[in-house]
């Protein structure tokens, strides 16, 4: 049953791995996954693989936040331009999901997040040029704060993965 319990597991992580390029909490649907699977089947984790993996996702979480704000902060935005690329950023990645699967997702967050910036600066008063720099910067942020999230979220499937066979 054990292997049965794994396969699942790795199945449906490999769903929540993709919810976190549409910045969804993927990360940490994996992680709520592998101690739901703990508790069911007890010695399927130990406890170390769960602190882990919980302090992965804690980790993807805020270099996601942090290179997403250094990228519209290094262009100059203010909070609604933040709030406006973080917007931006997940219907982008829903519309671009639309057109193609990770690789549209990924462009249209960065694209999402550039509009949203950009239309809450030129709301709040800014210039164009200046809020399409905001805008350039929380799309530059936002793809290196995804990637980064995405291969935290990799090592996070990988531990569970090999955690579940190998108990």
């Amino acid at each position: 049953m054990v292997f049965v319990y794994a396969t699942l597991l790795t199945l449906v992580n490999v769903v929540w791995l993709f919810l976190t390029i549409l910045s969804l909490p993927g990360n940490w649907l994996m992680v709520l996954g592998a101690a739901g699977l703990a508790w069911w089947s007890p010695g399927m984790f130990s406890m170390g693989t769960l602190i882990a993996i919980a302090a992965l996702a804690l980790l993807g979480e805020l270099l996601e936040f942090l290179l997403g704000a250094a990228g519209a902060k290094k262009g100059g935005g203010s909070k609604w331009g933040a709030l406006g690329a973080i917007l931006g950023a997940v219907v982008g990645g829903l519309i671009g999901t639309g057109f193609l699967p990770i690789i549209g997702t990924i462009a249209g967050a960065c694209a999402g997040a550039f509009a949203g910036a950009l239309g809450l600066e030129i709301i709040t008063g800014k210039k164009l040029v200046e809020s399409m720099k905001i805008g350039k910067g929380a799309a530059v942020g936002r793809f290196w704060g995804t990637i980064a999230k995405l291969t935290v979220g990799v090592a996070i499937f990988l531990i569970s993965a090999v955690a579940a066979f190998v108990p």
